[in-house]
C-alpha cells in the first residue's frame, strides 16, 4: 500500500521536502538536517514501525553531491510502505537512526562498513564485514574491481581453507565450530 498520504504530510511538516510517486510507492527527498526529525516522525506520529531497509548509494567522485541515504519504511498493521532518499556530503556524517529503531545498528555499521559513510551517535561504529584497520570502502565507485594489493599473506587462494588460526575451530567433542574463546 502506498505511503502517499503519509509522504505529503511530511511535505507539510517541513520545508525542502520533494514527494514522487511512482507505481504506486512514495519517496520522499528531503535535506539532510531534516533526516532524524523525519525518521522519529514517521515513526511515532504516521506509525512506521518497521524499518525494512537502509542503504546507500555512490554517484562517483564527480557527483555533488557523492552519496545518498535511502531508508525503507513500513508499518506492519496496515502494510503502508514509504521510501525517504536524503543527499549526503563526502566526509559528511547522517545522524543515527539506531535510537528510533534497533535494526538501523547493523545497517548502518555495514554501510559505514562498504561506504565510509560515518552516523553521528551510532553506540557502536566499527566494521562489521571487513577488518578493523582495512584500508578502503569496497562499494565505493573508486574501489578497484580487481581489488587492492595486499601484503598479507595468503589472503586470496584456491585451495582448502585452514581452520587453525581461524575465527572457528572445531572441538573432537562437537560436529558445530565453537567461536573461539
Amino acid at each position: 500500500m502506498s505511503g502517499l498520504k503519509d509522504a505529503n504530510a511530511l511535505k507539510q511538516k517541513y520545508n525542502g521536502i520533494e514527494v514522487i510517486e511512482f507505481r504506486d510507492e512514495a519517496t520522499v527527498i528531503l535535506p539532510l538536517d531534516k533526516l532524524h526529525e523525519a525518521l522519529k516522525y514517521a515513526s511515532d506520529k504516521l506509525n512506521y514501525d518497521f524499518l525494512i531497509d537502509a542503504s546507500s548509494l555512490d554517484h562517483g567522485e564527480d557527483a555533488d553531491p557523492r552519496f545518498e541515504m535511502v531508508y525503507e519504511l513500513a508499518t506492519i498493521l496496515d502494510e503502508k510502505h514509504l521510501r525517504i532518499r536524503v543527499k549526503v556530503e563526502e566526509d559528511q556524517p547522517v545522524p543515527t537512526a539506531t535510537d528510533i529503531w534497533a535494526t538501523a545498528d547493523w545497517h548502518e555499521r555495514e554501510i559505514y562498513d562498504m561506504m565510509g559513510i560515518t552516523f553521528q551517535g551510532h553506540p557502536d561504529l566499527r566494521r562489521i564485514l571487513m577488518w578493523e584497520g582495512y584500508p578502503s570502502f569496497p562499494l565505493r565507485k573508486d574501489f578497484p574491481l580487481a581489488g587492492t594489493e595486499t601484503e598479507l599473506p595468503d589472503v586470496a587462494f584456491t585451495g582448502v581453507a585452514p581452520l587453525e588460526g581461524g575465527p572457528f575451530v572445531t572441538s573432537s567433542d562437537s560436529k558445530e565450530p565453537r567461536a573461539k574463546g
